[in-house]
């Protein structure tokens, strides 16, 4: 048998493909273009994003899960992942906890709640008795359905008491760009899919779902502040590799993505797109995982969310 060092020398022996359940253009591309260009760097072979987008990321994930387990197909995941057996128990040919060993959580980005031109709406005060004024009729769009945007806007009307219609797309990249263009009224979205519209006055945003307020939109409030108690909501994107994948090829890749997320160049450009770099690794990004899988099981019961 090879001696460890020598087994983690010879992977990559070849491109690694990174697979991503979402269209280009979204966070979670955006954070998978940013760790590829990192690891290939560092480890001496290309990693190759291969945008994978349909059906709520089942397709992305199926397609890791059935991999061979050598470390040269991965998946950058995003907090949608454990939320999907909640909605496609009986679809899925895989298992969103055991069919994949953890790597690290990469980054995170809290969901901000904004509106497009098609909403008059700027303070939430006004966001609100629009919503109520027309129950029903308001929408709301999201990268998919049972997307975490999804479960984030579901338990937000359940909270409010309000009713607003679900308007599903195949990724944030097109559901920002209908918001921008009036096909849409709101996004219930994730930061760093929405910062740079905001700060350019092309959509308003009227509230974080987070504890504290964000440095990038120190004038924006919390929903905290607004008065709606117990809401916070945010993404995380993580890489993940099929089970079974060998413990140095996992170590090898948590040493690479603990420099990505530690690397001032890291923080610095994951800043400038509203998101924060985490570091949560191996074991503890594996509970993490599976107590998520657990919690959203209940919400989308509770919720009685279903797929589309």
């Amino acid at each position: 048998m090879l001696p460890a060092a020598q087994a983690q020398q010879a992977w990559p022996s070849k491109p690694v493909r990174l697979l991503v359940g979402f269209s280009a253009g979204g966070p979670t591309d955006v954070v998978a273009r940013a760790f590829a260009e990192h690891a290939a760097r560092t480890l001496g072979q290309p990693f190759v994003v291969d945008n994978k987008p349909g059906a709520n990321t089942i397709l992305a994930a199926e397609a890791a899960a059935a991999a061979p387990a050598d470390g040269h197909t991965l998946l950058l995941a995003a907090t949608n992942h454990t939320m999907i057996p909640a909605l496609y128990s009986q679809r899925v040919k895989f298992d969103a906890v055991r069919s994949f060993a953890p790597v690290c959580a990469l980054a995170a980005s809290p969901t901000v709640l904004v509106v497009g031109p098609s909403m008059p709406a700027r303070s939430f005060g006004a966001f609100m008795q629009a919503v109520k004024a027309e129950p029903g009729k308001r929408t709301y769009a999201t990268p998919g359905s049972g997307s975490s945007g999804h479960f984030a806007s579901a338990q937000f009307t359940r909270l409010t008491g309000t009713s607003m219609n679900h308007i599903p797309y195949k990724g944030a990249a097109q559901a920002v760009t209908d918001l921008m263009g009036g096909q849409v009224d709101s996004s219930f979205a994730t930061l760093g899919s929405v910062l740079a519209q905001v700060q350019s006055g092309k959509l308003a945003a009227l509230a974080l779902a987070a504890p504290r307020r964000s440095a990038l939109l120190p004038e924006v409030p919390t929903f905290e502040e607004l008065g709606v108690k117990g809401y916070a909501a945010d993404a995380w994107y993580g890489l993940l590799a099929p089970a079974g994948t060998p413990p140095e090829v996992l170590a090898a890749l948590r040493r690479a993505a603990t420099a990505f997320t530690q690397a001032p160049v890291t923080q610095q450009k994951l800043r400038s797109l509203g998101m924060e770099a985490r570091d949560t690794c191996g074991d503890a990004f594996g509970a993490q995982l599976a107590r998520e899988a657990t919690l959203y099981g209940e919400l989308a019961r509770a919720l009685d969310l279903k797929p589309e």
